[in-house]
């Protein structure tokens, strides 16, 4: 949708996909990381958090970080440099001039074939 606009782009930012629950020494989960309803974070948890996706938006497209390891270690901060002052998007990370084929596909399966497969499911199920 905003693959062609030069002012704008969404990118995914995969951080938190192959996340492991953060263990203490006891190999129990650390929670530290976590408020006393154990599903929200704690400070320190949303800290980690949002050092993994600063470090994420520096990150080119196609070799983003898909984890987050809970070191709570600030020196892991990434930063801007001269070669890459930016927030990698995909155009500015080389896919916009590759052949890679974002365009528009039409569907494997015509719309039509979803309904007639539904009426004939709901046409076998009620006998």
């Amino acid at each position: 949708r905003y693959e062609e606009r030069k002012d704008f782009a969404a990118v995914m930012q995969p951080f938190f996909r192959n996340t492991l629950l953060p263990l203490d020494s006891n190999g129990k989960p650390d929670m530290s990381f976590f408020a006393s309803d154990c599903f929200h974070f704690t400070a320190r948890g949303y800290a980690e958090m949002a050092m993994a996706l600063w470090n994420n938006m520096l990150e080119p497209v196609g070799e983003k970080q898909t984890y987050n390891n809970f070191t709570h270690d600030r020196s892991k901060l990434k930063c801007p440099n001269p070669v890459k002052p930016f927030i990698s998007t995909l155009r500015n990370s080389g896919f916009r001039n590759s052949n890679l084929n974002l365009e528009k596909t039409e569907p494997s399966v015509p719309y039509w074939a979803v309904i007639v497969a539904a009426v004939a499911g709901v046409l076998v199920g009620s006998l």
